[in-house]
């Protein structure tokens, strides 16, 4: 779940953004579906709301900041939450945790201070921290790690930057295809295979589903420990539910 100026947004390619709704009547159709983890990642680059609509204002309303939506999503959340965006420093991560997040994800901070990762996982245990890893991939087939909200080439490999978040202390990776984004073509599978041979933490992918069948594609041809995505859950009816049952009868090991 995307949150862009306190309302659940739909992406595209990291650059399109579409208001879909906000994050607590969202939040009540997961319940029903009994889904196995919820991951909020604001990627706001301020605390103004965006209250053009009449029901951004209703849904911001008595709401300052990001905490406090977390606040209120973690007392209605059935499963675990895993909270990220805008994380500078330790107190960031220890107010997220203190207003009900079991994890966070941390991006541009661990690029720009990689220390971050293990003064973090020292401090909050390691199967805490959850290091986000946004990939471009070039013409030529090399694939770039990006930071803030994707829009700033770093110059670092995904491999070798998967390989120094594993060994600063990282529980998980959480890889996203900013080229698949969005698009509804399916998981980068070379990408998420590369980065799961390179390291043993487990890595999260996502990016690009559009059919039930890419979920299976990312466990089975990808190897990846687990497969998330926003979109297709949005605007399909019924998709949790009907994404489980498709990967069960394909052999894959779900609730």
């Amino acid at each position: 779940m995307l949150i862009k100026n306190g309302l659940i947004v739909r992406s595209e390619l990291f650059k399109y953004h579409q208001i879909i709704g906000d994050p607590i009547t969202q939040l009540s159709r997961f319940n029903q579906w009994a889904v196995d983890e919820l991951i909020y990642l604001d990627i706001s680059k301020d605390d103004s709301y965006d209250v053009r609509r009449s029901d951004a204002k209703i849904a911001t309303e008595g709401r300052k900041n990001i905490l406090d939506i977390l606040e209120v999503v973690s007392k209605n959340c059935f499963m675990p939450l895993t909270f990220g965006g805008r994380i500078r420093t330790l107190d960031d991560i220890q107010d997220r945790i203190s207003r009900g997040a079991d994890k966070v994800t941390i991006n541009t901070i661990a690029l720009e201070n990689p220390s971050f990762i293990a003064e973090s996982s020292h401090k909050f245990g390691s199967q805490c921290i959850v290091v986000s890893i946004d990939i471009r991939k070039h013409e030529n087939g090399t694939c770039e790690v990006f930071s803030k909200w994707g829009q700033e080439s770093t110059g670092r490999d995904v491999i070798e930057w998967a390989k120094e978040v594993e060994k600063l202390g990282a529980g998980e990776i959480f890889l996203n295809s900013i080229d698949r984004d969005g698009t509804a073509k399916g998981y980068d599978i070379e990408l998420i295979k590369s980065v799961v041979n390179a390291v043993k933490i487990p890595v999260i992918a996502c990016g690009g589903v559009g059919r039930f069948q890419h979920f299976v594609d990312g466990i089975v041809e990808g190897k990846s420990s687990a497969v998330s995505a926003a979109n297709i859950f949005h605007f399909t009816e019924l998709s949790y539910k009907n994404a489980k049952k498709h990967m069960k009868l394909e052999g894959i090991n779900v609730r």
